[in-house]
């Protein structure tokens, strides 16, 4: 390996809560698989008032950090430039440090999301819904700008998420309609479902999955299976988990931090799951 990948060889998961992080473990995975033996991967709990004093204090031997809430749009202004992909939806998952001093931002959500779902035979469909409307559900969204030909339709709690929805639909060239979560079971009409919503919150929508379901994306990945993910496999569609995108999205960054390519996909996953049953 060269001088110049072994001069940056540390790397750490920011954010607030971060004890749950999988990506020490994902990261650290291909790190052995990749025989980079020099590497370190860590985790920070880190805030949006403590991040600029942190960046502040990184050394030279950084590589890059991935970024959890609160810190993906916080951190934009501290950085000397971000992505196109990470600037459409104002949100960066991803920083890597240049041999010349400069941080540069990515996200690595939207590719990661596209990936899993390209894992699944999902290449493209004529119609999705999104069930949420947060940071998540944005993300969602671009991802769908890419295999979506026709209506997204996000189901939301509120006029004001539907108001956001709506805007970013516009942002990202998607035809968005929104409807109130109190019909998030029409959701289950279309090819592609993604669940953007925290925990137990579609549990209560188990029951109406239909006799043949299409793709369901849930992007939880503890507790999994989620209730609508279990009734959605045992109905005969096929799932899309949490899991899926941390792999993908972590893969995109260890090649980006390390400039090593491919990472190692399969080392990664077996990691996380074996994280995941031990828990």
């Amino acid at each position: 390996m060269s001088s110049e990948v072994q001069a940056r060889h540390r790397a750490a998961v920011l954010g607030s809560p971060i004890a749950h992080s999988l990506s020490p473990v994902l990261h650290r995975a291909a790190y052995a698989e990749l025989g980079l033996t020099g590497w370190e991967y860590g985790r920070h709990e880190i805030d949006e008032a403590a991040l600029p004093g942190f960046l502040e204090r990184l050394d030279d031997g950084w590589a890059g950090l991935s970024l959890t809430m609160p810190l993906k749009r916080a951190v934009i202004p501290l950085l000397d430039g971000i992505s196109d992909t990470a600037a459409s939806v104002e949100a960066v998952n991803t920083v890597v440090f240049t041999e010349d001093g400069r941080r540069t931002g990515d996200n690595t959500d939207i590719p990661g999301m596209l990936a899993a779902l390209r894992e699944r035979g999902v290449q493209q469909v004529g119609q999705a819904a999104i069930l949420g409307a947060g940071a998540t559900a944005s993300s969602a969204l671009a991802a769908l700008s890419h295999i979506c030909t026709g209506e997204v339709t996000a189901y939301v709690r509120s006029e004001a998420r539907a108001a956001e929805m709506r805007g970013w639909g516009e942002r990202l060239g998607v035809d968005v309609r929104t409807a109130d979560w109190s019909r998030a079971a029409a959701a289950f009409d279309t090819p592609l479902v993604v669940a953007t919503t925290p925990a137990g919150t579609t549990d209560a929508l188990a029951a109406a999955v239909p006799e043949r379901p299409g793709t369901l994306f849930d992007v939880l990945y503890e507790p999994w299976p989620t209730t609508l993910a279990t009734a959605w496999g045992a109905r005969g569609g096929a799932v899309v988990g949490g899991l899926d995108l941390l792999v993908h999205q972590a893969v995109l960054q260890v090649e980006q931090m390390t400039g090593r390519s491919p990472a190692p996909l399969e080392a990664m996953r077996a990691a996380g799951e074996a994280a995941l049953a031990g828990r």
